[in-house]
């Protein structure tokens, strides 16, 4: 994929937020003094009348998000995925979950991808503990145009909303003439009969390309896209389910509470079907770069087919 243009969606986020300035009038952005991590700085070089900076108190922030979406503004608040969701995850759950507060979370930095920063960076919780919160609507886009449209889907959702975007440059595989994003509804990427993989993030274009290799090898690979984990979408879940009867769920985040947790909740209650769950095991990540992480924490392709093929007993 290296003839692919990448983008990371923090970046999306950013240039998201400056295009639907002038559209959304009460827009405005708060941050945890990481504006140029996060890319909300794009937005506050053009609209720095709109922007506040609440310094390193991410709890501190999303009470002034609180307060803010109470009295009728549209209010993103962003930090890390580990501080947004971590550190402030009282705040979110007392003064925006529970009121039913429509502050939208823009959460960067999430799963190992974030390399460098170390395992104390690489938040792999944070799905679990946003899906924990009452009404709180959780995205994880896959590319740059479903990051652009979920921030959009975001504003005109009426309630709070936890958006997990990456550092690491994502392929684009979307075409924004023809993509059409709805909260709480699953893309069927690649139709197939043999067994479904469900990813979510940046592990969807590595289940596209691991669907490819597996046809290569006469193995026929439904490829779902899941950007929504909560509400799920569970009539295409189902369905594959239902069709395949076994089901890979990737994602880039612990295999406790997020995607396949989510997967395995609604098929073990309403069609109970073989789950094999790819992701972060029950450990902390480590300091390393981005892609080699990836592939030491099986987040590959490479993992994916042989997962599949040990599924079906190939």
């Amino acid at each position: 994929m290296a003839d692919v243009k990448k983008i990371a969606t923090r970046e999306s986020y950013g240039n998201a937020l400056k295009e639907l300035a002038p559209k959304y009038k009460n827009l405005v952005v708060l941050d945890a003094d990481l504006a140029a991590a996060t890319k909300t700085g794009i937005f506050k070089k053009a609209y720095p009348d709109r922007f506040f900076d609440c310094g390193i108190a991410e709890a501190n922030m999303m009470g002034v998000a609180a307060g803010l979406a109470a009295s009728g503004m549209t209010v993103f608040a962003s930090s890390f995925a580990m501080f947004a969701a971590g550190r402030a995850f009282e705040i979110v759950r007392n003064s925006i979950g529970y009121p039913g507060l429509p502050v939208k979370i823009g959460a960067t930095h999430a799963g190992i991808s974030v390399g460098e920063d170390g395992a104390t960076h690489q938040c792999c919780e944070d799905i679990a503990l946003m899906r924990t919160i009452p009404g709180m609507t959780v995205i994880v886009p896959a590319d740059d145009v479903e990051a652009k449209a979920a921030v959009e889907a975001a504003i005109l959702h009426n309630g709070p909303v936890y958006l997990r975007f990456g550092r690491l440059a994502a392929p684009v595989f979307n075409d924004p003439a023809t993509y059409h994003f709805e909260i709480g509804k699953g893309i069927t990427l690649r139709d197939g009969k043999d067994i479904t993989i469900i990813a979510t993030g940046l592990m969807v274009a590595e289940a596209m390309e691991a669907a490819k290799t597996l046809e290569a090898e006469g193995i026929d690979a439904r490829v779902l896209n899941i950007h929504t984990i909560k509400p799920l979408d569970e009539e295409l879940v189902l369905k594959a389910a239902a069709e395949t009867g076994k089901i890979v769920t990737v994602e880039e985040h612990s295999i406790i509470g997020g995607l396949g947790s989510a997967v395995a909740d609604v098929c073990s209650a309403k069609c109970p079907c073989q789950i094999t769950k790819i992701g972060v095991n029950d450990e902390f990540g480590q300091s390393g770069p981005a892609a080699d992480l990836l592939k030491l924490y099986g987040l590959s392709a490479e993992n994916i087919v042989k997962t599949v093929k040990e599924v079906l007993g190939r």
